[in-house]
Parts: C-alpha cells; sequence; structure tokens
C-alpha cells in the first residue's frame, strides 16, 4: 500500500492499493476487466469462487433464522402469546433501523391476527432505549409481552422493572452487549455467540430473522405459504432500508439481504413504500444504497428528529393510499425543516470554531455548545463538522427541560474511539453511549468548560498530525484508457455500495487539459474539463472546484482522484469522471 501527496498542502493524503499478483487470474477465471478483479482481490476476494459469489449473491446463502441467537425461545414465548391472545408491543427505536424492524414484525403479527401494538420513544423526551415511565404505560394498558427492536441490550434496570410488572420482556438487538445482560425471556442478539456467521447485522436484520423464524414455526416449520412468502420478500426491502440507513458492513449476508431488498423496493406493493419513494423523488427508476442513504432515509429519520418517530412506522403499516400520501408530504416537510435547521446550526458551529481559535492547526478536537440547537440534528451538524476539519467532534445544546445537564452528539474521525475518550472525561457526564465513531452524552450543565479542556488533552494525547489529514483511500492507479464504458458497466455489479464496500475510488497521474475549463452551477462553484494522458481523454466535474479554474490553466500537468461514472444526455451513455481531488 503506497501514499502520495502532492508539492502543495493537500486537503487528503492519498492512500494507493498495491497492484495484486493475482488480478490476471482472478479477471480471466471471472471473464471481467482486470480493474474490477483489483477491487474485488482489495475487498479480500483474492479467490475466484469467493469473487464469483460476491458479484452474484443469492437468497439461498442468508443464514437461516434460527441460527440467530434467541430466536427458538422468542418464537416460542411469542406463539404462547399468539395462542393465549395476550397483547403484545412492538417497543422500537426512533432511528430508521429501528422503524423498518418494528414495521417487519408489525406487519407478520397483524397478518397472523395478533393483538400487536408498537412504541416508539421520543427522541428528545425521553432519549434512546427502554425507559421506565414506558414500561409502566404499556403494563397499564394491557401489554404481557414486549418485543424490542434495535435496542434493549443494556437496559438491565429497565429489563428487572418490566418483569416486576408482569411483563415478559424478548430484546432484539444488535449494539455492542455490556458486562451484564438484561434478563429476558429471550436475547435474540448476533453477538450472543462467538461463531454466528454474521456479527454485524443490523437491528433490521435482526428483526427480519425473528419474523422469518416465527413464519417458519407458524407454517411447522415447513414451505411457507404464499402470504407468508410474499411478506417475506416484501420484508427484504424493509430490512435492506435499515441496514444501509443503519451502515453497516455491507458484505457477506448484509449484501445478499440489500441486493434483493433494494430490488423489491422499487416494486413494492406497500402503500407507505410507494408515497416515500414518491415523496423522495426517486420513483421509476432502480434504486441503490445513495437513495437509501440521502433520500429515502433521511425523510423517516426526519419524523424522529423534528417531531415523533412514530409516524414513519405508521406510514410504512398503512393501508390508505391516501393517508399514506399525507404522512409522506409531512415527512418530506419535516426533511426540509431539518435540512433548514441543520444548516443554520453548522453555519454558527463554524462561526464559534473561528472565534474560539478550534480551527487551529495544533487543535485536536472540536468541543462546541450553545443554547437552543436542536437536539434532534446535533449528530448530523457534527459529522458535518468533521468532514470540514477533520477533527474529532461534540455538539452540546445547553437549552434543555432540565437546566442542570446539556445534551451533546459526538462523531469521530478513522482511528480515534470516541467512545473510549468520552469514558476519560467521565466525572463531568451524567450519561453516556456509543461506539468508536459516534456516541450520545449528557452533561453537566456547569462541567462543559472542565469537560472541553479534558477532552483537549485526552485527543493531544492520543492523535499525531498524521492522523488529522483525510484520507482517499484509491483502488489502483489507472490510465484513462482503462476505463472504458464496458469497464464502469462492470463496476455497477459491485452494487449495493457502502460500509466496507465502498464506491471504488482511481487516480491518473500526470494529466494535462485539452479544453477551456467551464465554470458551472448558479454561483460558478463547480469545475466541468477534459482531461488527457496520452492514453485517452475524458470529460470530469468537478463539485466545489470552481475555484481551481486558473491553477489548472498555469498547471502543466497534475494528478486527479476520481470516481469513474457513466452519463447518460440526450439518450447517450458515456463516461465521466466525478473528481475527488486535484494534486498539483
Amino acid at each position: 500500500m503506497m501514499s502520495t501527496a502532492g508539492t502543495q498542502a493537500n486537503k487528503y493524503l492519498w492512500t494507493v492499493q498495491p497492484a495484486s499478483p493475482r488480478c490476471a487470474e482472478v479477471a480471466s477465471a471471472l471473464k471481467i476487466s482486470p480493474v474490477l478483479a483489483q477491487i474485488l482481490i482489495n475487498r479480500g476476494l483474492d479467490h475466484p469462487q469467493k469473487a464469483n459469489a460476491f458479484l452474484r449473491p443469492k437468497l439461498t446463502d442468508l443464514i437461516r433464522p434460527e441460527l440467530m441467537p434467541g430466536t427458538q425461545a422468542a418464537v416460542a414465548r411469542i406463539r404462547r402469546a399468539l395462542d393465549a391472545h395476550e397483547k403484545i408491543t412492538l417497543y422500537g427505536d426512533y432511528d430508521v433501523d429501528g422503524i423498518t424492524g418494528v414495521s417487519i414484525l408489525l406487519a407478520l403479527l397483524t397478518q397472523v391476527k395478533a393483538e400487536v401494538d408498537y412504541y416508539i420513544p421520543h427522541r428528545i423526551d425521553e432519549g434512546y432505549g427502554l425507559n421506565d415511565e414506558a414500561l409502566e404505560q404499556l403494563a397499564q394498558a394491557g401489554t404481557r409481552l414486549i418485543i424490542t427492536i434495535d435496542c434493549g441490550i443494556s437496559a438491565v434496570a429497565s429489563a428487572k422493572r418490566a418483569a416486576q410488572l408482569g411483563v415478559d420482556l424478548i430484546v432484539t438487538d444488535h449494539h455492542q452487549p455490556g458486562p451484564e445482560l438484561p434478563e429476558a425471556v429471550a436475547l435474540v442478539h448476533p453477538l450472543l455467540e462467538a461463531d454466528y456467521g454474521n456479527p454485524a447485522s443490523a437491528g433490521a436484520m435482526v428483526a427480519f430473522k425473528l419474523a422469518w423464524a416465527l413464519a417458519i414455526d407458524l407454517c411447522h416449520g415447513g414451505k411457507l405459504t404464499q402470504p407468508l412468502r410474499e411478506f417475506m420478500l416484501e420484508a427484504t426491502s424493509l430490512a435492506a432500508v435499515g441496514t444501509v440507513a443503519d451502515v453497516v458492513d455491507l458484505r457477506g449476508e448484509n449484501r445478499i439481504l440489500t441486493h434483493y431488498g433494494l430490488k423489491t423496493l422499487s416494486q413494492s406493493k406497500l402503500l407507505g413504500v410507494q408515497a416515500l419513494i414518491e415523496g423522495a423523488g426517486v420513483e421509476g427508476k432502480g434504486l441503490d444504497s445513495y437513495d437509501i442513504g440521502f433520500k429515502i432515509g433521511p425523510m423517516l429519520n426526519a419524523a424522529g428528529r423534528m417531531g415523533h418517530a412514530r409516524l414513519a412506522v405508521e406510514l410504512l403499516a398503512s393501508d390508505s393510499a391516501m393517508r399514506s400520501r399525507q404522512i409522506a408530504d409531512y415527512l418530506k416537510e419535516q426533511n426540509t425543516l431539518r435540512q433548514q435547521c441543520g444548516r443554520k446550526i453548522f453555519k454558527e458551529a463554524c462561526q464559534q470554531i473561528v472565534a474560539c481559535g478550534y480551527h487551529h492547526p495544533e487543535r485536536r478536537s472540536i468541543v462546541l455548545a450553545s443554547e437552543n440547537w436542536h437536539r434532534g440534528v446535533l449528530g448530523i451538524v457534527a459529522s458535518r463538522i468533521v468532514d470540514k476539519y477533520f477533527r474529532p467532534t461534540i455538539v452540546v445544546n445547553q437549552d434543555g427541560g432540565d437546566r442542570s445537564v446539556a445534551q451533546g452528539s459526538a462523531r469521530s474521525i478513522p482511528g480515534f474511539c470516541i467512545l473510549d475518550a468520552i469514558r476519560a472525561c467521565e466525572e463531568h457526564l451524567v450519561a453516556f453511549g456509543g461506539h468508536d465513531m459516534a456516541a450520545g452524552l449528557t452533561i453537566k450543565a456547569d462541567r462543559v468548560t472542565q469537560f472541553v479542556d479534558d477532552f483537549e488533552a485526552y485527543a493531544c494525547e492520543s492523535l499525531k498530525n498524521r492522523d488529522l489529514q483525510a484520507s482517499l483511500d484509491i483502488e489502483a492507479l489507472t490510465t484513462l484508457s482503462m476505463l472504458s464504458l464496458d469497464v464502469i458497466k462492470q463496476m455497477q455489479w459491485l452494487e449495493p455500495f457502502g460500509q466496507c464496500n465502498p464506491r471504488p475510488l482511481f487516480a491518473t497521474q500526470g494529466v494535462h487539459l485539452i479544453a477551456t475549463p467551464r465554470r458551472v452551477g448558479a454561483k460558478g462553484d463547480h469545475l466541468q474539463i477534459t482531461v488527457s494522458d496520452d492514453t485517452g481523454a475524458m470529460r470530469c466535474i468537478g463539485f466545489g472546484m470552481g475555484k481551481l479554474e486558473k491553477k489548472l490553466q498555469e498547471a502543466e500537468y497534475f494528478h486527479i482522484a476520481y470516481e469513474a461514472q457513466l452519463n447518460t444526455y440526450n439518450g447517450k451513455t458515456n463516461p465521466q469522471l466525478m473528481l475527488l481531488d486535484i494534486q498539483f
């Protein structure tokens, strides 16, 4: 693996994968281009059989549901509830993963005539996971079995409270278990057995496996009835949305499910899904992971960020075309408000960064606090700050209902465990939780300043200068002639893209302009150029690169990093490069 940087201070460090000696073998065995073979090898698929399985996923290769730890005990308890007509409540998280997981189990239990309801806690008023007040309300309303989705594995105290209330608990979750597990009739969790084949299952995948196991049991272990089979195929679309939105590893079983789920999604018979796709403006086309991550997912998430996520479940469960359109329109409006709110807070945050000197090169972290920052978008703002400044970032809202505490969201950079950093400063905190790259925390309002100092001290000890430069992982150094129309079409076989299966990036060195650059866009922010490396020529688009127009005209040669895309215009499809970085 080699690294390269230009002669100037660049935004990115390029890390280039070395050419593999097995490239020709894999390309020949699979009858694919050497470029695609190199990408597969970079993903650890250096054997033709493994590479072929990746390129041609099969639903029959999904791990059987009974192998998911805890499913058999969970199914047995659900069957008892069905036989006794007990009230079942699905208790889900308010993010897309939880929403889709709840929707899967809700649809199945409704189809088999269960007495079922669902509960989604309010993001701001209640926070993440089980809480005793909600449990007491549900018990009083007659619930005898609660099934959690995408939460619950750390709810030790709340599980005890549920038992005191005479309510049985089934936990389905995928978050990291703590040293003590909650008391429950079943814990359905991919990490509870070391040899389970997909430890990176999303919460929606766990719910999908439980639904599948229950469907098999309802058919006495035999072949699914036609209605149940159609339901499970439809459920792949919801599980795929949750899997992509939760940014889990999109290899192995997750890739199989997402590959088929995205196909099913565009043809879904669910009225709520149809309205959601129309509202997101992605109808009439094949859907990909980008559509989920940046269009459909944010609309579903907007319900919980700006209001109450229960509405998103109602949409996915709706059997009314009119009501589906009403909710989808509302979610679209809420997402627009979320975007406006996020932009406003991001602008204020960047002003605060400059005012406090946090943009100084020697600064190792960014912790910001202000009143009246909407808690539903703090994580999004933190992510945008990381993108701009490439520092571990925490954004805190100091204006909550309880003035003695403040709420914050944290986002990190690769190689820096944000949860460990927060834990090192826990004397200032009321509560916290999360994982390596993202976390949430509740901080004592009068300790924010001390927390900022201690967090920065920890970051200074842990991060070196080289850790604070963003990098681009380049699949290969290529010539422009290697990226023909057919080769780029082959690369589409790698979809769906996501965590651990990113869109391929390439680099070409020593290119030069063969036409005058054009600044495009309403403000001239973007740049269209045509380049050649003497093996071929290619049109390029550089978003946000308009300011480089003069420098490019002055440069005899330069190097480019890019995604290779297909651009269709006036019925003609041609290769195009989307520039990520230019080095001189």
